[in-house]
């Protein structure tokens, strides 16, 4: 039964990694740690790092970029793998989490949903083929509560697409101050937000008298739970080293 330390436990996303852990019989959540350390399941919750000296095999996050120094301490300290799924962390973020990878298993993606990261591999062969004579753009939605814009997982999109493109293409995030002609090599990013959408994210290949679309619609949080689950599970065992949902989906 492998142990898992769940941080974030008491938000939104905690209570659904709770709930799809209940369902399965090949793990199980040893402790909570979260900034308000209420009991609201049958696990103990801890408010930081120092307080918690039980046993866990693999830590899932989805609680704030603040509460990411603590975790890669205690990770690297403990040597115990970490799934990081907290959303809005920034480079500097993202660099601290390759420099732990060094010492312990760190598994990070923007988007923890399978499906999301099918995706990747289709814009991926698609922008080779289209960009000379399409235009790409990236639109994303989500709920009035996330504080984040763009997504991360419109930035994984993009990047993707950037890296199998010629150098020079850019991202544009705001045209409405342009009085020039959009550019050819822009990567038009544009962010919704509104009501209680979960996530919807869609590339746009948009050339002459055709436009082809790749979309993902994620319909409930509970697909990215899954995907954090599958991903702790994945790491439990691996060598110290950077891993991501690509890595989940090949060994699958």
């Amino acid at each position: 039964m492998i142990k898992i330390l769940l941080v974030g436990c008491n938000g939104r996303m905690g209570s659904v990694v709770t709930s799809v852990v209940a369902e399965r019989d090949d793990c199980t959540i040893a402790a909570g740690i979260d900034i308000d350390p209420v009991h609201l399941n049958d696990y103990p919750v801890y408010r930081d790092f120092s307080s918690f000296d039980g046993e866990a095999d693999v830590i899932i996050d989805f609680s704030h970029p603040s509460s990411l120094p603590g975790l890669l301490d205690y990770a690297v300290l403990r040597h115990v793998p970490a799934v990081v799924a907290t959303t809005g962390l920034k480079d500097e973020d993202i660099a601290r989490i390759r420099e732990a990878s060094e010492k312990t298993a760190m598994f990070f993606s923007y988007n923890m949903s399978l499906g999301i990261n099918l995706i990747l591999d289709l814009v991926k062969k698609a922008a080779p083929l289209l960009a000379d004579s399409f235009d790409i753009e990236i639109v994303e939605a989500h709920h009035n509560q996330k504080i984040d814009a763009p997504s991360g997982t419109a930035i994984m999109l993009g990047n993707a697409i950037k890296s199998v493109l010629d150098d020079g293409y850019e991202y544009e995030y705001d045209r409405h101050d342009h009085v020039h002609k959009r550019g050819k090599k822009e990567i038009g990013m544009h962010s919704i937000r509104g009501g209680t959408i979960v996530g919807e994210h869609e590339v746009i290949f948009a050339g002459r008298d055709e436009v082809i679309t790749i979309s993902h619609s994620a319909r409930s949080k509970e697909i990215f739970a899954v995907g954090a689950v599958k991903a702790a599970l994945f790491i439990k065992d691996k060598e110290s080293g950077l891993y991501d949902m690509s890595d989940v989906i090949s060994e699958s």
